[in-house]
């Protein structure tokens, strides 16, 4: 980091937060603060959705889940689409009809006061840590990188969100967020250029992609899990010797195949952009239902290019540093600390071994390429095995490296994916480009963040404050209500992410605390559409007790977190028409 780089990074940032902030300001009422002036078109709504979603999370995260898993995580998006329709043929309709400010305010007059008012709570608890570990995310990688304390990059971005946030509202979050994702889809697009521009001169484009296809990179389908060979159960050689249950059980187990990916995600998609008032809120500021439809559409069929961009980035910096050595851990900031302790002759051993199998990687990837460029199979068979099994040397290496770390300083979090890509841009970009990507990072976490605020300051204001607690004040009185509720939630969130700390890879992470929630929400809300003999009673009570189930799975079974959005929302529609049959028996009795 030089002048040009910090200019850069806080020069794109300011201006981005001045022009919404001067554009945005003077809201007359909390309906104007809280949806915007109701004239966004489709192009404006589905980036704005893109935007919201997109977190720091993403562009930090998501390239080394790729260099390190490659590209499978791509199947997560699958069903995206197919829940785009299904909201746009069910969903928007309804929230047009009843001119709705938040997507619970449906559900008092479908059920009771006191369905809305658990549904708003569910929300309310899913958003709020999420906004957590929205600022958490790049607060705790940025701070580390550029060696600030956590609490500083905190307050860099939680202060400039709530500038043009709590001024500005709904309609200045929709403005800001066209102009940060197109930044940041800029800047992580020149990273992925400069990364394979920097490759050595005798390895072409296609010879880049044929080594990271060999080496197992473009696994975007998987109708088993990637690693399946490791799985198999004790006396079992192959994979054809496996049972119809056992495979059933082990893809149940595994994240991200082709399954979760059709099935799994359209109900975790249905609830997030059909439930949650950070995207109903999005769509809901459109001109018209048309326009709202077609943004929703837009968002369904650009998410999954968007997302194999960003993780053909993360490719493209796999291959990077298949001939350019990368560090032994990605964290170096921790490593330095672990250096100066008593471990230090341990870790330059191990660095030193990693060293060592890396020049031997190194010189079995030139013979594979090689070999590919002379279209040799049997050669490019024997050298991929070769390449895989120094892979898997060097993990061995670097999870030594992690034990040691955290034997050295227990208080460290060793998971380093999150370092990988940061760390490519950090050391191998030119300045003016570190200072652009950081902003990117930065930006991310502001728009996301912005999205979140927004949607928690309508639940609370419209949910809670109007409806249970002040009935009758002025609109005014609501307007400044609305940003004070976007104040107290952004204060909320920077204090949870100075003290919060996770070891999941952080992408994972946000889906899994999306998980817990999302399938009782959305079954609320499926009972509600579909289920027209159920009443209020019967599904409060049926979602108080799928959200257990749901709980039950994640702390007690082995199950991929994206099932619990299945399970969730089924076990509401079972409960709920059980509870109602049995109501109903009692009041004919």
């Amino acid at each position: 980091m030089n002048f040009i780089d910090w200019l850069v990074l806080f020069g794109t940032i300011g201006l981005i937060v001045a022009y919404g902030s001067w554009k945005t300001r003077g809201s007359k009422s909390m309906e104007t603060y809280l949806r915007g002036d109701g004239k966004l078109k489709w192009w404006m709504i589905g980036i704005s959705i893109m935007a919201t979603q997109a977190s720091a999370i993403t562009f930090l995260s998501t390239p080394g889940q790729a260099i390190e898993d490659g590209m499978r995580f791509l199947q997560f998006y699958l069903g995206l689409p197919i829940a785009m329709i299904i909201i746009s043929v069910t969903f928007v309709p309804i929230y047009y009809k009843l001119n709705v400010l938040t997507a619970y305010e449906y559900l008092e007059s479908r059920f009771d006061l006191k369905t809305r008012w658990l549904t708003a709570l569910l929300f309310l608890i899913l958003r709020g840590l999420s906004a957590g570990i929205t600022i958490f995310a790049p607060s705790l990688v940025l701070s580390t990188v550029l060696n600030w304390r956590i609490e500083y990059a905190t307050l860099l971005i939680g202060v400039m969100v709530i500038i043009y946030s709590v001024t500005g509202g709904s309609k200045a979050v929709s403005l800001t967020q066209r102009m940060q994702l197109s930044v940041v889809m800029g800047g992580m697009l020149l990273a992925g250029i400069i990364a394979y521009s920097m490759l050595p001169e005798t390895i072409s484009f296609t010879d880049s992609m044929a080594v990271a296809g060999e080496l197992g990179k473009f696994n975007m389908i998987n109708l088993l899990p990637a690693d399946v060979d490791r799985m198999l159960p004790e006396g079992v050689a192959t994979v054809n010797e496996l049972t119809f249950f056992q495979k059933v059980d082990l893809v149940l187990k595994d994240r991200f195949n082709i399954w979760s990916g059709l099935l799994a995600s359209v109900f975790l998609f249905l609830s997030y952009f059909g439930t949650d008032q950070s995207q109903v809120g999005r769509y809901l500021g459109g001109n018209n239902l048309t326009e709202s439809r077609l943004g929703l559409m837009f968002n369904g069929l650009l998410k999954i290019p968007m997302q194999f961009i960003i993780l053909f980035i993360g490719v493209l910096v796999f291959v990077f540093y298949l001939f350019n050595q990368p560090p032994v851990f990605h964290n170096q900031v921790l490593l330095n600390r672990a250096l100066e302790t008593d471990s230090r002759e341990k870790l330059l051993n191990l660095e030193a071994e990693y060293n060592t199998v890396y020049r031997q990687k190194q010189a079995a990837v030139n013979s594979l390429v090689h070999f590919i460029q002379t279209e040799k199979r049997d050669s490019i068979k024997i050298y991929k095995q070769k390449v895989l099994l120094l892979q898997e040397k060097e993990k061995v290496v670097r999870d030594a490296v992690k034990t040691a770390i955290k034997q050295a300083i227990p208080s460290a979090k060793t998971q380093d994916r999150d370092y990988i890509f940061l760390n490519f841009v950090l050391n191998n970009l030119p300045h003016g480009i570190v200072g652009l990507l950081l902003a990117v990072m930065f930006l991310a976490a502001m728009s996301s963040m912005a999205g979140e605020l927004s949607a928690l300051s309508s639940t609370t204001s419209v949910d809670i404050y109007r409806r249970l607690l002040v009935k009758n004040a002025s609109p005014q009185h609501y307007l400044n209500a609305s940003r004070g509720f976007t104040l107290l939630w952004a204060m909320l969130a920077m204090v949870f992410a100075m003290l919060a700390g996770f070891s999941e890879n952080l992408i994972q992470f946000v889906n899994i605390i999306g998980s817990l929630f999302y399938g009782t929400i959305l079954g609320v809300f499926i009972t509600a559409f579909y289920l027209k003999r159920v009443q209020g009673t019967a599904v409060f009570w049926a979602a108080v007790l799928a959200e257990f189930v749901v709980l039950y799975c994640y702390f007690f079974t082995d199950l991929a977190f994206l099932l619990y959005n299945i399970i969730g929302c089924i076990a509401v529609l079972f409960a709920a028409l059980m509870l109602q049959y049995v109501v109903g028996k009692q009041a004919k009795a």
